[in-house]
């Protein structure tokens, strides 16, 4: 059987930690920024832990535990 290929687009979208939590960058950085507050664009910089209902479809694109 051939090996599975990982999913491009979310092998350059995720990272996985040492413990196997995945992070992902978050959503509504990218225009209309005018209207957003300083400390909000700040908050929407750092990269959060993907949820749980969100992890298998994630792990599954990125081939994890296969």
């Amino acid at each position: 059987m051939p090996k599975m290929k990982t999913n491009s687009a979310a092998k350059k979208r995720f990272k996985v930690t040492p413990s196997g939590k995945i992070k992902r960058a978050q959503a509504f950085k990218n225009h209309i920024l005018t209207k957003k507050t300083t400390k909000q664009k700040r908050g929407l910089t750092k990269m959060v832990v993907v949820s749980d209902p969100d992890m298998g479809l994630v792990k599954n694109l990125l081939t994890i535990g296969k």
